[in-house]
């Protein structure tokens, strides 16, 4: 409903971003562009010109577990059906609340239009902004980086060098005062039972996972 397209082909382009980061076959590394260009144009490569470069991911090779799962593959088909209910909520509540067209639309454009920008701004961040400046306190092969002013809105995500250090974690802040909101939906969820086999990052992984 975050309208970021299907789940087979966001976690195969996450994959494969991880796969080859910041080298030739990155979808979106600000370092490496397939149309080549200085800083800026690499910058706005990684942020949102990949989106219009063409060239689908292939879902067979970054993502044959996911095939496997009926119920991901079922997901994966209704994704126009939850991008429309997605923009079609925020119409129907200013419909409801308001009993206007004017307000169903002034609905629609704040909380359904607006709201998405910004969401994908957001995530394009981590692909342009978190590849180009903040800290790296773990050691990578990559250029990931942690920017702690994107952590509130981006929901912890922008703790981003620890991702690609330990990509199997269910936390990205692993320091005491890193704001992880999305790890804590996770450890609801564990504490539902909604969520099983959760990958919480080892104190001594993290510790030998630092940068020298």
């Amino acid at each position: 409903m975050a309208v970021q397209g299907s789940v087979l082909s966001w976690v195969a382009i996450h994959r494969r971003h991880h796969a080859r980061s910041d080298r030739p076959g990155d979808p979106h590394s600000p370092h490496v562009s397939s149309r080549g260009g200085g800083r800026l144009r690499r910058f706005g490569h990684a942020h949102m010109g990949w989106l219009f470069l063409g060239g689908a991911t292939n879902v067979r090779r970054y993502a044959p577990d996911l095939l496997k799962d009926r119920d991901i593959v079922v997901l994966d088909r209704l994704f126009p059906a939850f991008a429309t209910i997605s923009l079609a909520i925020p119409f129907g509540a200013g419909w409801l609340l308001s009993g206007e067209i004017h307000g169903a639309l002034t609905a629609l454009l704040w909380g359904g239009l607006v709201r998405m920008a910004l969401l994908h701004h957001v995530t394009w961040s981590i692909n342009s902004i978190c590849h180009v400046v903040g800290r790296r306190p773990f050691a990578t092969r990559d250029e990931s980086r942690n920017v702690a002013a994107l952590a509130v809105v981006s929901l912890g995500e922008s703790w981003h060098n620890l991702h690609h250090a330990m990509p199997s974690s269910a936390r990205h802040g692993v320091e005491r005062w890193q704001l992880d909101s999305s790890a804590r939906v996770i450890e609801w969820f564990e504490a539902l039972g909604w969520a099983t086999k959760v990958r919480w990052p080892a104190l001594d992984r993290v510790d030998a996972a630092r940068a020298a």
